[in-house]
């Protein structure tokens, strides 16, 4: 960084965070067994949240320079927030780290080929639906056509890093270009209507991911739910807020909450864990803004997850849910647990499968990670966490990896092949509780 990015730094520092909650840390050290990053750092404090907010709190006094190692701390931070439930002060921490590396995006001045991909992914990927469509279908053409079996025969593949090399196996099976467009914005409920509910569809789950929203359709249909789908809803910005570009994601939520507030709704229904965290903060990403304040708090209190409103309309209940005999462990989504708060609803709903026999994973409640695009920037860290959670699935002899986000999905996918255990998959909850339905 340039001294005059340091000084615009410390200046917004002082302008915009939020001294009240810097100093709500007491410094304590409850978050520190439950930081991935302080572990596999080798305990050091800058890799703590305790640690980060240090940091964050001396660059705000002035006695700490915004350097490029300070920088470094937060950026391998992996926002799993595990560290908030078992905070005794109920330090926001997940909103500080946001608005600090904010601040460190908008003063630093980027090289020209990092300017050129976060233009690409913020500006013109996520938030265009149509361009996601094209780049899917091009992975498809990629998968279909040949040329990835192609391109792994020749080598061609190794050069890449290996971790890049390791994800490209694991890729789902991209659907047809014609089926990513082609879907009714409307779906009646099976039987007796029990609520009205709209389904936030996402990115990444309504294109690599679209059998699983197609899976969550038909469960919701079978709980006795009645299905809008807004047309114009767009990303949930999650990607944009925790990477330093809060502007373009609170553009993001005004489209979102325009899009949900033109149906009567009971809920908002996601499947995505990640997703689902950055929605239900809406009310906190606009707090400042007096004309969406408040229509982001009623969009927020209409927030749920798949597999809470199954639970509480007692899907579990209504069918007899069966699978071939297996044994089943649960890998929590972070931001499902430790910011939608949901953790029982998933487990009691696996418990009810007949012929499955739920084993609970030790620490199931710790990252595995993925974190977003983590562990594309920061491998060494990610693998690392992996290694680590892959060990403890291994212990529970499970032939099945749960998970209820689609980055927790790749990263068991991508432990599985890189542990080489050919008897074991992953899969998202809502597509086994479809299986054991049918």
């Amino acid at each position: 960084m340039t001294e005059s990015e340091k000084q615009n730094i410390q200046r917004d520092f002082k302008e915009r965070m939020d001294e009240d909650e810097l100093l709500n840390c007491m410094r304590c050290g409850f978050c520190l067994p439950s930081c991935p990053t302080y572990i596999v750092s080798g305990y050091k404090e800058s890799q703590s949240p305790r640690g980060r907010i240090a940091l964050m709190k001396a660059v705000y006094d002035g006695v700490l320079q915004p350097d490029d190692e300070f920088e470094k701390s937060l950026n391998l931070c992996l926002g799993c927030r595990a560290c908030e439930p078992v905070c005794p002060s109920g330090v926001n921490y997940g909103h500080l780290l946001e608005e600090a590396r904010d601040i460190i995006n908008q003063n630093k001045k980027h090289s020209l080929p990092v300017r050129a991909v976060r233009n690409v992914v913020f500006k013109q990927l996520f938030p265009k639906k149509s361009n996601l469509i094209n780049i899917t279908s091009l992975v498809g053409f990629y998968q279909k056509s040949g040329l990835q079996k192609a391109a792994r025969k020749i080598g061609f593949m190794k050069l890449f890093p290996d971790h890049l090399r390791e994800m490209e196996k694991i890729l789902p099976d991209v659907p047809e270009r014609k089926t990513l467009k082609q879907r009714s914005e409307y779906f009646p409920p099976k039987g007796e209507k029990k609520a009205t509910v709209a389904f936030f569809s996402g990115c990444l789950m309504d294109t690599l991911f679209l059998e699983t929203n197609h899976a969550t359709i038909q469960l919701l249909q079978k709980a006795g739910c009645e299905i809008v789908i807004p047309k114009t809803q767009a990303c949930c910005g999650a990607l944009h807020g925790h990477s330093g570009e809060k502007e373009l994601a609170k553009e993001l939520a005004k489209q979102n909450i325009e899009a949900f507030g033109k149906n009567e709704v009971d809920y908002i229904i996601t499947n995505a864990g990640g997703c689902g965290a950055f929605l239900i903060e809406y009310d906190h990403l606009l707090k400042d803004d007096p004309q969406w304040s408040e229509r982001a708090e009623k969009f927020v209190a209409k927030i749920k997850d798949i597999t809470s409103i199954l639970y509480e309309l007692d899907f579990h209940k209504q069918f007899r849910l069966s699978l071939p005999e297996q044994v089943v462990t649960y890998q929590d989504s972070c931001h499902l647990r430790n910011v939608m708060k949901t953790s029982k609803a998933p487990r009691e709903l696996l418990r009810s499968i007949k012929g499955v026999t739920f084993t609970e994973m030790e620490n199931a409640d710790s990252c595995c990670g993925s974190a977003g695009i983590y562990n594309i920037v920061e491998p060494k860290t990610s693998m690392e966490i992996l290694d680590q959670k892959m060990e403890k699935m291994k212990k529970t002899k499970a032939t099945t990896i749960v998970t209820a986000n689609p980055g927790c999905f790749m990263q068991m996918k991508l432990g599985i092949e890189r542990e080489g255990l050919k008897d074991v998959k992953a899969v998202h909850i809502v597509d086994l509780l479809l299986e054991a339905a049918k």
